[in-house]
C-alpha cells in the first residue's frame, strides 16, 4: 500500500479525516526518517508532539476533575500521569496499530524503533496535536476519549500489573519473581520472553521488545489468574 493508501487507512480507523493532510503526514514522521531526505526534508513529528502532549494534559486533568469528583488533588495527580505515561501512550497506540504507519530511517528501523514504546508514545501525541490543530479542542478530545480514555479500568489494570501483583502476593507471604526465559529473533530485532513465578511456580507468560514491557504483560497474566480465583 502508498503512503497516501495508508493515510487513508489511518484516518479510517480513527475515525478522522485531515483538512490539512501535511499535519498527519508531520505527526508520524521520524527525524531518522527526514534526516536521510537529501531533497524535500520532511518535518518530523517533534513540534507537534509539544502540543499534542499541553493538549492531553488539560484533556486529562478535564476528565478527570468530571469523572472523579471525591478525588483529592494528588490522588488526580496520580491517576493523570499514570494515564499520559509513555507506557501508557504506547499501549494506546498498539490498540489502532499506529506503528505500522510511522514513517522511520532505515537504521532506526533496522533497530526496532517501530515498537518502541518511547516513539509510540511521541508519535500518540503528535497525533493529538495534529487533530488538534486541524479540527480544533472538540475533534481533539473525541480523539482521546476514544482512544486513550477508553476502557480505563482495564488500562489501570495493565498499567499498575507489576505493583499490585506484588501486593496480592506480599499479602499471601509468599514470593514473586520474573524468569527471562527465551530471547527471540536477531539482536536488533529482538522479543524477550519472560514468566511470572509465585514460589517458583509460573503464574503468568508475557513477551515484548524490552525486559519491561514482557514482565508488565506477564503480571498482567498472573494478575488476571490471581483475581479469577476469587
Amino acid at each position: 500500500m502508498d503512503k497516501q493508501g495508508q493515510l487513508k487507512e489511518l484516518e479510517g480507523k480513527i475515525g478522522y479525516v485531515f483538512r490539512n493532510k501535511k499535519l498527519i503526514k508531520e505527526a508520524l514522521t521520524h527525524s531518522s526518517f527526514s534526516n536521510e531526505q537529501k531533497i524535500n526534508k520532511y518535518r518530523n513529528y517533534e513540534r507537534l508532539e509539544f502540543l499534542g502532549d499541553a493538549v492531553l494534559e488539560l484533556l486529562s486533568s478535564r476528565f478527570i476533575f468530571g469523572n472523579y469528583p471525591g478525588m483529592s488533588e494528588g490522588q488526580m495527580t496520580r491517576l493523570r500521569s499514570t494515564m499520559v505515561c509513555e507506557t501508557a501512550l504506547a499501549f494506546c497506540a498498539r490498540d489502532i496499530f499506529l506503528g505500522r504507519y510511522i514513517l522511520l530511517g532505515k537504521g532506526e528501523e533496522a533497530t526496532g524503533g517501530r515498537e518502541r514504546d518511547s516513539i509510540l508514545s511521541d508519535v500518540m501525541e503528535a497525533v493529538i496535536g495534529a487533530v488538534y490543530l486541524d479540527g480544533g479542542i472538540d475533534a481533539a478530545e473525541e480523539f482521546v476519549t476514544r482512544f486513550v480514555f477508553s476502557d480505563l479500568e482495564n488500562k489501570q489494570l495493565f498499567y499498575d500489573s507489576k505493583s499490585l501483583l506484588q501486593e496480592r502476593v506480599q499479602k499471601q507471604g509468599k514470593e514473586l519473581s520474573y524468569e527471562l526465559v527465551a530471547e527471540i529473533g536477531p539482536e536488533h530485532d529482538k522479543i524477550f520472553v519472560v514468566e511470572a513465578r509465585i514460589d517458583g511456580e509460573t503464574v503468568g507468560k508475557g513477551q515484548g521488545r524490552n525486559k519491561k514491557t514482557a514482565q508488565q504483560q506477564a503480571a498482567y497474566q498472573a494478575l488476571i489468574a490471581e483475581m479469577s480465583k476469587e
